[in-house]
């Protein structure tokens, strides 16, 4: 009897601890509008106009975080897109020797860290992520002098170098 009540309480913090690795489920969804959307989040760190009448919302994540949410909105205040932005589909629309400081705002958000680099003379915005849902991964972009892309990198999250991951590798 005591053997299966010690598997019942291990199988549930197994389970309970599981769920934690999971991102918050979005309170918002397309077609909401802004006032809604402001309800849901609250006011955003950062407001970007997008070029075309609309708008773009940044909520700013720690610099621990692995997953950081825009919202993208018509000329009307309507919500178009929603989503996390930490992710290699994201990623992927900053292009090398074309896309800006700005376009790496707009399209991603603010970084986890910033540093000079004064031997190279870039500037390199790093973002920590969830790869594929299971690898704690850094993404770094290099600025040149003018602020465009110029070499973008993908690597191990140095805090896994520092710490092993924290307990059971997890964070938010």
């Amino acid at each position: 009897m005591r053997l299966r009540s010690m598997i019942s309480a291990v199988a549930l913090a197994v389970l309970m601890t599981g769920c934690a690795a999971f991102p918050p489920v979005s309170p918002v969804e397309p077609g909401m509008t802004a006032q809604q959307v402001y309800i849901a989040r609250g006011n955003p760190s950062f407001v970007y106009p997008d070029g075309k009448g609309g708008s773009i919302l940044e909520w700013a994540a720690h610099e621990y975080a692995q997953y950081a949410y825009m919202a993208e909105l018509d000329a009307n205040g309507i919500v178009t897109w929603y989503g996390n932005v930490r992710s290699d589909t994201r990623f992927a629309k900053i292009k090398v020797n074309k896309s800006t400081k700005e376009d790496v705002l707009k399209t991603i958000g603010h970084p986890s860290d910033a540093e000079y680099l004064h031997l190279r003379k870039q500037e390199v915005w790093s973002y920590r992520y969830r790869e594929d849902g299971v690898w704690n991964s850094m993404m770094h972009f290099y600025f040149d002098g003018n602020g465009i892309v110029q070499h973008v990198e993908k690597g191990m999250d140095d805090l896994d170098l520092r710490d092993g991951g924290g307990i059971f590798g997890w964070r938010y």
